[in-house]
């Protein structure tokens, strides 16, 4: 059974890595010295991503599968000490997803699962496992399912997606004549799936153009390293310790080269921090992360007051689910057959809780009342992909809106 972890552990130019040593081409190498722990949100990932292989062999690609046999493989996953009564409804969510790709279909499509693809002609020893693969005719889906909830990720322009496309249509290239390449990301814990269509001529030349020489360069270790959002997207070994880094957000520019060399001779200090560094570091810096809030507070301030700060705006933050009618919806669930006992301690449960112990097809009566309000208003770049947020819609939120009282009704 293939595994994410091994994708890691084995590729140099792993695809899930991939934004971040195309544009940061020296981290690749730096990160070999530097061991990977692992974490448990990952070992709950590749927990998931089982039970969804399971789940789709069993509905698709293994018609040998006996119910007792699944019922069986199914049971020691569940017995796994990370699985959570949740895992089965955003297992089935991400299986409903491929079933109705698969059922789009005229006829029943080509489907791989946890597949491992090459896509080293473009990255040496390039490879990774791609979670479903779905080829019709000239059409290619390319499908990627996230177990995490915190952070969106998007299927446009996505690097992990567009290797795995490259990989595949490497794979299967001879026998399917494909021309469009769609890209998907299922991220069931926060609702979120996206998808997006690119030709096939102009994934090929993105592989050409752009992944090819980034790919050399971060394979031998040229390059330099660049900060940016790869370096917390990827969860960069690095991050910490990286001079560049440093360098980027703190005046250490002098003091990364050798002050004892004389003139031109002068030497860089190596490209990771040592401990001491660090040390020294974080005592020279422990008012920089107040001075940035104050800084961000006041930006913030700012633009609610309607003035604008350039190369900033407001958007929607994430907000937090609840139930408009607390005695309705457990009134419905008792009347669904769930006892009090599973249902009530000296309190509701709260909504994530009560979310994780209802059967898939009982969901629907908690979603009836669910709303989400909107999220905080929250600093960020001017090129986030999310939606500025005005001053007037921010004052509605507050203090207006269909769920507000209005007087004299």
């Amino acid at each position: 059974m293939a595994k994410k972890s091994e994708e890691k552990k084995h590729a140099l130019l792993s695809a899930s890595s991939a934004k971040k040593w195309l544009n940061c081409t020296l981290s690749a190498r730096l990160e070999e010295a530097i061991p990977d722990g692992g974490s448990e949100y990952a070992a709950e990932g590749t927990l998931a991503h089982e039970i969804c292989e399971l789940k789709l062999a069993k509905q698709f690609t293994d018609k040998n599968m006996t119910d007792r046999t699944y019922k069986n493989r199914l049971g020691k996953l569940m017995k796994e000490p990370l699985y959570a009564k949740e895992m089965d409804g955003f297992t089935d969510a991400y299986v409903d997803y491929i079933t109705g790709i698969a059922y789009g279909f005229p006829s029943a499509p080509y489907m791989a699962v946890e597949k491992r693809v090459d896509y080293s002609p473009w990255a040496p020893e390039g490879f990774g496992t791609c979670d479903c693969i779905l080829i019709h005719g000239e059409a290619m889906h390319v499908c990627d399912f996230k177990y995490g909830k915190g952070k969106a990720v998007g299927s446009f322009e996505n690097p992990q997606l567009m290797l795995y496309a490259l990989g595949a249509w490497n794979a299967f290239r001879m026998i399917y004549p494909v021309k469009t390449v769609t890209l998907h990301v299922i991220q069931p814990r926060i609702d979120n799936t996206s998808s997006w269509e690119v030709p096939l001529e102009a994934l090929l030349r993105w592989g050409e153009e752009t992944v090819k020489p980034r790919a050399l360069e971060a394979y031998r270790g040229d390059g330099e390293c660049v900060q940016g959002k790869w370096c917390d997207d990827c969860f960069c070994r690095m991050s910490a310790t990286c001079r560049a880094r440093a360098e980027a957000n703190t005046a250490l520019m002098a003091e990364a080269e050798d002050p004892s060399a004389p003139g031109d001779a002068m030497m860089r200090l190596p490209p990771r921090l040592d401990n001491g560094e660090v040390g020294a570091l974080l005592k020279r810096a422990q008012f920089l992360k107040s001075w940035v809030n104050k800084l961000e507070a006041y930006a913030q301030g700012e633009i609610l007051a309607g003035r604008e700060v350039p190369g900033w705006k407001l958007v929607e933050g994430r907000s937090t689910r609840t139930i408009r009618d607390i005695d309705a919806v457990y009134k419905e669930l008792h009347e669904a057959g769930y006892p009090e006992a599973a249902l009530y301690r000296k309190q509701p449960l709260p909504l994530s809780e009560l979310d994780k112990i209802l059967e898939k097809d009982h969901k629907v009566i908690l979603e009836k009342y669910i709303v989400k309000p909107p999220g905080k208003p929250t600093l960020v770049p001017e090129d986030d992909k999310r939606p500025a947020i005005s001053s007037a819609s921010i004052a509605e939120g507050a203090f207006g809106g269909e769920n507000t009282y209005k007087g004299g009704e």
